[in-house]
């Protein structure tokens, strides 16, 4: 007799299928994607580069990846999440790097380089949303609130999350989902 699947075995399945459409030019998969993945693949390049314009670049730029790149996934390999983590992770380094380079480059250099910053109707956008997302943050209990913050805003890993709160990976995915369930009902609310 067949047991069911678990629910993260289901949602990894539906995440690599959903690659597999990214990979055949599926633009809605895509955004599927970037709406399942893109709070934790955030908070990684966040925890990188230690700025929110700059991980929102990267975030941006491993998207595009994903988006050319996505037939490469093998998930006899990895994990999507782990996969798409990777890409956010490298996009991240790449771009501290960059910021590296830069910072080596003569005053003079700066007259070049064009202006690629966000207008002001994209920063009023993101501005609002962020306000958002922070009101609904502090509506959820203290506990819920850590935790989202700590997995999607400081890239630990629910394994480490138990660990460091001692308690079993199961109590921590449940917390955490319980909390994502009540932070998107805000956020849409």
């Amino acid at each position: 007799m067949d047991r069911p699947a678990s629910t993260s075995t289901l949602l990894r399945q539906e995440l690599a299928a959903l690659l597999g459409r990214v990979a055949a030019g599926e633009r809605a998969a895509l955004a599927e994607v970037y709406e399942r993945t893109s709070a934790k693949l955030y908070g990684i390049c966040l925890r990188i580069l230690g700025s929110e314009a700059e991980a929102q670049e990267a975030l941006q730029e491993a998207y595009l990846t994903v988006w050319r790149k996505a037939g490469r996934f093998d998930g006899g390999r990895a994990s999507p999440i782990t996969w798409l983590a990777l890409i956010a992770q490298s996009r991240a380094i790449d771009q501290r790097r960059r910021r590296r380079t830069l910072a080596a480059e003569p005053i003079e250099a700066a007259g070049e380089v064009p202006d690629l910053s966000a207008g002001a109707d994209e920063l009023a956008a993101s501005a609002d949303e962020q306000a958002r997302l922070h009101h609904c943050l502090d509506g959820l209990d203290e506990k819920a609130r850590t935790m989202i913050r700590a997995a999607f805003l400081d890239g630990l890993t629910y394994p480490e999350l138990a660990a460091r709160e001692g308690v079993p990976l199961g109590t921590m995915k449940s917390w955490i989902r319980r909390g994502l369930m009540r932070l998107k009902g805000c956020m849409e609310g």
